[in-house]
């Protein structure tokens, strides 16, 4: 795994999401997945179809302003920690700084436009419970409206041997497309060997043998290294029916989703996450591989650029236009994506080392329970 890295943050702690005769067992770590515009219907959905005792600690990596400030208000009013940084964050890297403020038995990842259902954490919870698995994922909806279409009902990811001695990978997702209503009660409860970071339940003590989430791979596949690695380590993936949650892809919806959004699915992140994955587990360079390269920069084309041709052409479209807009967008990205790592690299070597391991204690506890604490860094070792 990836060593630590030093992060400026900013804090802010709140009473947790309890009652004093109840401890809760796991805590939620929600960071940004590709824009930031569902994060005020995605908080709201966890607080109200969450009923048993939770810890919340949200990761805002460099929302605008105005999420910034919902989120400072939500943080106050609701009771969690609130962790800021004032630039854009890998998505492995946005759930290390969370996974360092973890101290319950278990942890629970969620995207910032997941929306969850009735139920849907006390079903993650007692499948582990029940099973002992050391993650556990949803019933993964995926559009609008919400809770009906299937997006991820488990699947395979491993690593298989061809005739040629090639090791290769195998990727599928279960019932991707097919409605929610149709599916339901045939879907039950089993062991599966891939969940996604969308929502996933984990295991804390898991990390004692894998480390903390591996920062190499930047964008894309992570969910398949870290099934794979839990699994190499004797630990077990189970599919949860009974825990229902939707998240929300779609295009930019403002000027304040734009830029992460294309920082997000740069084609140099994701260029280094494939090759990180091929070379980690010693994969061939097959079809698998070559089909991901062939298709660089296709969310950014089709929600960005595509559209605006459209628009321009009053929805005729111009694949002469096409083609030289996506062109200028691969430069702008190119610049963008070189910019972030500079700006990584500068943290890098002017931030000191991190010194602490988890919040409590720090003086980011305020002692009227909200406000904000600047803590220099936040260590990201997990337990």
């Amino acid at each position: 795994m990836s060593s630590s890295t030093a992060i400026p943050t900013h804090v802010s702690n709140g009473s947790t999401h309890q009652s004093s005769d109840d401890t809760p067992l796991v805590t939620l770590v929600v960071v940004p997945r590709e824009r930031f515009s569902c994060t005020e219907q995605s908080l709201e959905s966890i607080y109200v179809h969450t009923t048993m005792p939770f810890r919340l600690v949200y990761v805002d990596g460099n929302s605008p302003k105005a999420v910034q400030h919902y989120l400072q208000e939500q943080s106050q009013a609701k009771g969690f920690t609130l962790i800021r940084t004032d630039y854009y964050l890998y998505p492995n890297q946005a759930r290390n700084i969370g996974l360092a403020a973890v101290t319950t038995p278990y942890v629970v990842f969620v995207d910032n436009d997941v929306i969850a259902s009735p139920g849907w954490l006390k079903a993650l919870v007692q499948c582990a419970e029940e099973t002992n698995a050391s993650v556990v994922g949803p019933l993964m909806c995926q559009y609008e409206p919400i809770h009906t279409e299937i997006h991820f009902a488990g699947g395979q990811s491993h690593v298989w041997q061809d005739k040629l001695g090639r090791r290769r990978l195998r990727e599928k997702m279960m019932d991707q497309g097919r409605k929610v209503e149709t599916m339901r009660d045939r879907l039950t409860r089993t062991e599966t060997e891939l969940a996604e970071f969308h929502c996933v339940l984990v295991r804390m003590s898991i990390f004692e043998k894998l480390g903390q989430l591996d920062e190499q791979m930047l964008n894309t596949k992570e969910h398949l290294d870290f099934c794979m690695s839990v699994q190499e380590a004797g630990g077990t993936v189970y599919f949860e029916p009974a825990s229902l949650v939707t998240y929300l892809p779609g295009s930019p919806q403002n000027w304040g989703d734009v830029h992460y959004y294309m920082l997000r699915w740069s084609n140099a992140w994701t260029l280094d996450s494939l090759n990180h994955l091929r070379q980690k587990w010693n994969l061939a360079e097959d079809g698998y591989f070559t089909s991901k390269y062939k298709k660089l920069g296709w969310r950014r084309h089709m929600t960005l650029t595509d559209p605006l041709v459209r628009k321009l052409t009053l929805g005729r479209g111009n694949s002469l236009l096409s083609r030289a807009f996506a062109k200028v967008e691969s430069r702008l990205n190119q610049y963008l994506t070189q910019r972030h790592a500079r700006r990584q690299q500068h943290y890098r070597q002017t931030v000191a080392e991190p010194t602490l391991n988890t919040l409590e204690g720090s003086t980011a506890h305020a002692a009227d329970g909200g406000n904000s604490a600047d803590v220099g860094e936040l260590s990201q070792s997990a337990r």
